[in-house]
């Protein structure tokens, strides 16, 4: 699996990347089968809103997972990046065992 990682509205810090890259590599593990080849590609972006909020910082975290003939895709908002990171985690390794279950 390639993975693409991309910051809106702050610096990508390697702390983060690597902590991105950390939980999904629990994602390859579950691809298995269907990534021999290794041409799964895995799109992650996370940001900083920017819209009007009145307390604090609202992060997010998206992942477009592209498996044969589907794209999974997940977003979430946390006030903590952490956090939002996590839950895409979660629901994308979710979706993705009900997509092998079909397959």
């Amino acid at each position: 699996m390639k993975i693409n990682i991309k910051a809106k509205n702050f610096d990508l810090t390697p702390s983060i990347k690597g902590y991105i890259e950390e939980k999904m590599n629990y994602i390859q593990k579950l691809l298995g089968d269907l990534d021999l080849d290794g041409a799964i590609l895995l799109d992650f972006e996370v940001g900083k809103m920017n819209m009007h909020h009145s307390k604090g910082e609202v992060f997010y975290a998206e992942a477009n997972l592209g498996v044969p003939k589907k794209v999974l895709r997940v977003e979430k908002t946390h006030e903590d990046l952490h956090a939002a990171i996590d839950e895409v985690k979660e629901v994308l390794a979710r979706e993705l065992k009900e997509y092998k279950e079909t397959v």
